[in-house]
C-alpha cells in the first residue's frame, strides 16, 4: 500500500488539510494519507496559542474517522524535544517502510534547506510540494541539491483557509463550522480550546 505522509502541527487541523492532501494522494495513486501531528514543531516553539498535544491528536483523529482514506500516526507525539522530520524519516524507515513520500506546503520549500539535517532529508524521503494553482518560486534562490524538488511540484486545490484565521475565529467568537470539520468545530467548541 503506497502511503503519503502529511506532517504538522495541524493547530488545528482543518479542511484546508484534508481536502489539499486528499487531492494530491489520489491524483498521485496513494492508497493512504498518513497524518503525522507534531509534538514541538521546531518552527512553532513558544507559540501561546498550541493546543495541546492530546487535544491535536484527538482533533486530527476526529477529523479523519469517517474518512477511509486517512490515518494518523502519534509517532512524534510519544518523542520527547522538537519533532525533527529527519527523526521521523528513520523511524519510519526502521519500521520496515521501503520508501517514505512526505507531503510538504510550498511556503515550505523556501525553509527546507534550514530544517534540522537537511542533506539526510533529501536522502531519506521522496518530497512532494504542495502547490496552489499560480504558485511560483525562484528555484534558483535554494542550495543545488533542492533544487530537484522543483520536479515534486503537485497542484492541489485553491482553499483559502488558515490555522491563524481559525484561531482567531474562536478567539472572537466567530464561527468555524465552514473551516473544520463538524467533530473538530465540536471538540474546540466543548473544551474551549483556542478561546484566549
Amino acid at each position: 500500500m503506497r502511503k503519503l505522509c502529511f506532517g504538522g502541527s495541524f493547530n488545528p487541523i482543518h479542511n484546508g488539510h484534508l481536502v489539499c492532501s486528499e487531492a494530491v494522494a489520489r491524483g498521485k495513486n496513494f492508497q493512504r494519507v498518513v497524518l503525522i501531528p507534531s509534538a514541538a514543531s521546531p518552527h512553532k516553539l513558544g507559540h501561546a496559542d498550541m493546543a495541546g498535544t492530546s487535544d491535536r491528536l484527538a482533533m486530527c483523529r476526529l477529523a479523519v474517522a469517517k474518512r477511509e482514506l486517512f490515518e494518523v500516526d502519534d509517532l512524534e507525539l510519544e518523542r520527547s524535544g522538537p519533532s525533527y522530520t529527519i527523526d521521523t524519516l528513520r523511524e519510519l524507515r526502521q519500521r520496515g517502510w521501503p520508501e517514505v513520500n512526505w507531503l510538504i506546503g510550498a511556503d515550505q520549500v523556501a525553509a527546507l534547506p534550514r530544517w534540522h539535517e537537511p542533506t539526510a532529508l533529501l536522502r531519506e524521503a521522496n518530497f512532494l510540494v504542495m502547490a496552489r494553482p499560480g504558485w511560483s518560486f525562484d528555484w534558483h534562490s535554494l542550495p543545488p541539491e533542492f533544487r530537484v524538488l522543483q520536479n515534486h511540484v503537485v497542484e492541489a486545490p485553491l482553499i483559502d483557509i488558515s490555522a491563524t484565521d481559525i484561531r482567531r475565529r474562536v478567539r472572537e467568537r466567530q464561527p468555524i463550522d465552514h473551516l473544520v470539520p463538524p467533530a473538530v468545530a465540536d471538540y474546540i467548541r466543548d473544551r474551549g480550546i483556542y478561546r484566549t
